[in-house]
Order: C-alpha cells, then sequence, then structure tokens
C-alpha cells in the first residue's frame, strides 16, 4: 500500500483565479472535467448555483488532480495559463514541447479556434502523457 501522498500538480490559488471567471466553467477544464466544464460554460455555472457551490469543491477537485495526473517537468499551472490566454497562437503547445503544432496554431488561429476548444479538454492527459514519457527516459 502507497502511502506517499501524491505530488501537486495543480494550484488551488490558480484554482480560485480562474473560479472567479467560473461561470465559464475555466476551473473545472483545469482540473481535468472537461463534460461539467462544458455544461458550466454553456447554463452560465449552472445559473450561478453552481460556480457558487464550487467555491467549496475547489480543494478536493485539486487533490483528485494531483492524485489523477503525473506531475513532472512541465507545469500544469503555466500550460494553462498560456492555454487560457495565448492558446489562439500556440504558445501552450511551445511549452509542451510540440513544435509542429505549435506552428499549425499560430498560422491558423489555433486550427480556427476548434483546436483551441480541443486542448481545453484535454491539455490535462496531454501533459500527464508527456510527464510520464520523461520520467520513464529518466
Amino acid at each position: 500500500m502507497n502511502t506517499q501522498p501524491a505530488l501537486s500538480t495543480h494550484s488551488k490559488t490558480i484554482g480560485y483565479i480562474l473560479w472567479l471567471f467560473g461561470f465559464t466553467g475555466s476551473h473545472r477544464f483545469y482540473y481535468g472535467r472537461p463534460v461539467t466544464g462544458a455544461i458550466w460554460f454553456f447554463t452560465l455555472g449552472l445559473f450561478g448555483i453552481g460556480w457558487l457551490i464550487d467555491l467549496f469543491l475547489i480543494p478536493g477537485m485539486d487533490r483528485e488532480a494531483d492524485r489523477r495526473f503525473a506531475a513532472g517537468d512541465t507545469d500544469y499551472s503555466v500550460a494553462w495559463i498560456l492555454l487560457t490566454f495565448l492558446g489562439a497562437f500556440g504558445v501552450h503547445r511551445l511549452y509542451m514541447g510540440k513544435w509542429v503544432t505549435a506552428i499549425l496554431y499560430f498560422c491558423t488561429g489555433g486550427l480556427f479556434l476548434i483546436g483551441w476548444l480541443y486542448d481545453f479538454c484535454t491539455l490535462n492527459t496531454q501533459i500527464s502523457e508527456i510527464n510520464q514519457r520523461t520520467a520513464n527516459r529518466g
């Protein structure tokens, strides 16, 4: 039985900052919950009620994300900040070492924003896979 605590992959501080814009579901995407993130986006945080309840749920979402995703050299918070503010230009993909798709995103506005939306749903998994690969090499 493993009694070591999971390494922190996500930040509660970033989670709460994104919660301020939580009616868009951004904090739920950050913690690896794309389905409820999309629901929050289309319903403005379940009409504000779910958004308010999430104020108390963020510590649990943070712990679950820490257990679920692999820690490593690629930092989740940095990648999420880059995706959120510069994702249409592919800067988050440069950070992850995905040069070809970063250039493609830069030239096409995040593949006409569809790729950018795809990354909102899959970024945690992409980073986790990168961190696992680099851990296996080292």
